[in-house]
């Protein structure tokens, strides 16, 4: 079985001090800008700017980069080489992907890029540890409840690190982080009444 090694970026190290990422989704990354301003004057560390195929993904993402030091930006959403590619040219400093694919991985590792693939059965899980993926995303976490990734534990033995994904609320965060996992990420369910003020809230509680 391949070691585990640290990521490329240290995200392992920066997702201790705050186990928290946001997903956001637009077809251009500079229309989301107002909704960057409002999570980096809260304090938050991590930001997912999902991928798409729009020509000018790369160099709005670029500006965005320079535009906010302070966040630690990667993407999501990455199912191809294209993709990776793009992360790459872009400078963010990680990639998660919603499946796990054995080209992706190696693809992002020949570009010194950490790639998160996405995993949910007990097999996803063990063919990312014999990629020597020491980060996998749990998805749609939803589907399977806190408790899931406890349990694989004692069949599987050693596990990567863990991000929690998909169809998660605010209030849901601290209930997985204390079931195990390492990290949870947020999408469009902070879009819902109320939840920004609850999701300051936690922050406040995790720092």
């Amino acid at each position: 079985m391949p070691s585990t090694s640290e990521p490329p970026a240290n995200l392992l190290a920066t997702l201790r001090d705050q186990p928290l990422l946001v997903v956001l989704r637009a077809v251009r990354p500079a229309d989301l800008r107002g909704s960057l301003e409002r999570l980096d004057g809260l304090g938050v560390r991590h930001v997912e700017v999902a991928w798409t195929d729009d020509p000018s993904w790369v160099r709005q993402v670029i500006h965005l980069r320079a535009d906010f030091p302070s966040l630690a930006l990667g993407a999501a959403s990455v199912c191809t080489p294209a993709a990776v590619d793009a992360v790459v040219s872009a400078g963010l400093a990680y990639a998660v992907s919603p499946i796990l694919d054995p080209a992706l991985v190696q693809r992002a590792r020949a570009l010194d890029l950490q790639l998160v693939p996405g995993v949910l059965s007990p097999s996803e899980v063990f063919r990312a540890r014999e990629l020597g993926c020491p980060l996998v995303k749990l998805f749609p976490a939803a589907t399977v409840g806190p408790g899931y990734w406890s349990r694989l534990r004692a069949p599987l033995g050693g596990l990567p690190a863990c991000i929690a994904a998909g169809g998660l609320r605010v209030e849901d965060v601290e209930p997985w982080l204390a079931a195990g996992v390492d990290a949870v990420a947020l999408g469009g369910n902070l879009d819902l009444p109320g939840s920004l003020q609850a999701f300051a809230g936690l922050l406040q509680r995790l720092a």
